[in-house]
C-alpha cells in the first residue's frame, strides 16, 4: 500500500503517521505538508527514515497531481486543515482557501490521477451545536448548520469530497470526529495551552462560559476509528467517531492541575470569544455497528497521560510556544 498523509506534520497527522507505519512496517508513507506555523517535522524525528516527506500545499495543483502520480498513491488521507476556531475570527479567508479550495484542489489531482481511496477527516464543529441541558446526539444524517467561519469552511469541504464522490466515482469517505487530546498537538489548542502554562506556573485561561462542554477523544482511538474506515468502510460513507464523553473547559483545567500538582489559583476567566459554541456530541453508532468501533482509552487514563507528555517533553512545545497567532486572553476584532 503507497498511502500519501496530508497534514502529516500536524497534531492528528502525526499520530497517525506513528500509528499506520508502527501496524503496517511495510507499506510506503508520503507524507504531504505545508509546514505552517501548526506544523512540527519534529513531530515525525523517530520515524524520518520510514516515510518520504514532500513540503507542499494541498492547494498547489501542479505538485499535489506530481507526488500522487510519481509515488503511484493508493489512498490519500486528507488531515491537511487550518483548524483554529480563534484565528478563524481573526483572518477567515485563509481558511476558506485551505479547507475549501485547498481539498478541492487534492480531490482534482486524486481524480485525474486515478487515486483508489480517498480519506476525508473532518469535524463534529459542521453540525452547530446543542442545548447544554439536552440530551441530543449528532447523527450522520443531521443537517449542517455551522456557527464559525472555521465550522463553515470544513463543512464546504464535506460537501466538496461527497460532490467528488457523487459525481465523478472517486472512492470517498468521511470521519467526523469529537475533540481530540493527545501528544504533538499544538499548544494553542485547550489541553496542551492548560498543560504548558500550567508547568511554567502561568495562567490558564478558561472562557467566560465555563459551562460549554465538547466530547473527547483520545487520538489513538481516532487513528484506529479511520483504519477501519478505510479498510471496511462502504465508499461515500460518513461515520462518526466520538466517545460519549463530556467534560467542560473547567474540568479540562482541574484535571492538568491535579496532574502536575499546581494551584487551582492559576485558573483564570477571559472574555468569551465571538460565536463559542455550546456543546457538541456525536452518536457513533453507526461505526460501532458496522465496522466494530469502541473508544478504548478512558478520558482519565488518556488525560493524565498527556499532561505527562507535555511535561517530559519541553524540548518539543516550548520552541512552538512563541509561533502562536491568537492570544486568548483579550478580544479585539477589526
Amino acid at each position: 500500500m503507497r498511502i500519501l498523509v496530508t497534514g502529516g506534520a500536524g497534531f492528528i497527522g502525526s499520530n497517525f503517521v506513528h500509528y499506520w507505519i508502527d501496524k503496517y512496517p511495510d507499506d510506503q508513507v508520503i507524507v504531504y505538508d505545508l509546514l505552517t506555523y501548526a506544523g512540527c517535522l519534529e513531530s515525525l524525528d523517530d520515524v524520518r527514515d520510514r516515510i518520504t516527506f514532500v513540503q507542499g500545499d494541498i492547494g498547489n495543483f501542479e505538485l499535489a497531481k506530481h507526488v500522487l502520480s510519481q509515488y503511484h498513491v493508493d489512498m490519500v488521507v486528507n488531515f491537511a486543515a487550518e483548524s483554529h476556531n480563534s484565528l478563524a475570527i481573526l483572518d477567515p479567508g485563509r481558511f476558506f482557501r485551505t479547507n475549501v479550495l485547498g481539498t478541492q484542489t487534492l480531490l482534482e489531482a486524486a481524480r485525474q490521477v486515478g487515486v483508489e481511496r480517498f480519506h476525508h477527516v473532518s469535524t463534529c464543529e459542521v453540525y452547530g451545536d446543542l442545548d447544554l441541558d439536552s440530551d441530543e446526539q449528532f447523527t450522520e444524517d443531521s443537517p449542517y448548520r455551522p456557527r464559525t467561519p472555521y465550522n463553515a469552511s470544513k463543512a464546504g469541504t464535506d460537501h466538496a469530497v461527497r460532490a467528488y464522490g457523487l459525481t465523478f466515482g472517486l472512492n470517498v469517505t468521511i470521519t467526523n470526529c469529537a475533540n481530540n487530546y493527545g501528544p504533538y498537538q499544538f499548544p494553542e489548542k485547550v489541553v496542551p495551552l492548560f498543560a504548558t502554562n500550567a508547568i511554567d506556573d502561568k495562567s490558564l485561561p478558561l472562557y467566560a462560559s465555563t459551562r460549554n462542554r465538547r466530547e473527547w477523544l483520545h487520538v489513538i482511538d481516532h487513528c484506529r476509528a479511520i483504519e477501519l474506515v478505510m479498510k471496511k468502510g462502504n465508499a461515500g460513507e460518513t461515520y462518526h467517531v466520538g466517545s460519549g464523553v463530556e467534560a467542560d473547559i473547567e474540568q479540562i483545567a482541574d484535571l492538568v492541575l491535579k496532574e502536575l500538582g499546581k494551584p487551582l489559583s492559576l485558573k483564570t476567566i477571559v472574555p468569551d470569544r465571538p460565536g463559542h459554541d455550546r456543546r457538541y456530541r456525536l452518536d457513533y453508532t453507526k461505526i460501532h455497528e458496522q465496522l466494530g468501533w469502541e473508544p478504548t482509552i478512558s478520558f482519565e487514563e488518556g488525560m493524565a497521560e498527556t499532561v505527562r507528555w507535555y511535561k517530559d517533553n519541553r524540548e518539543w512545545w516550548e520552541p512552538l510556544k512563541k509561533r502562536a497567532p491568537v492570544v486568548e486572553e483579550s478580544w479585539k476584532i477589526s
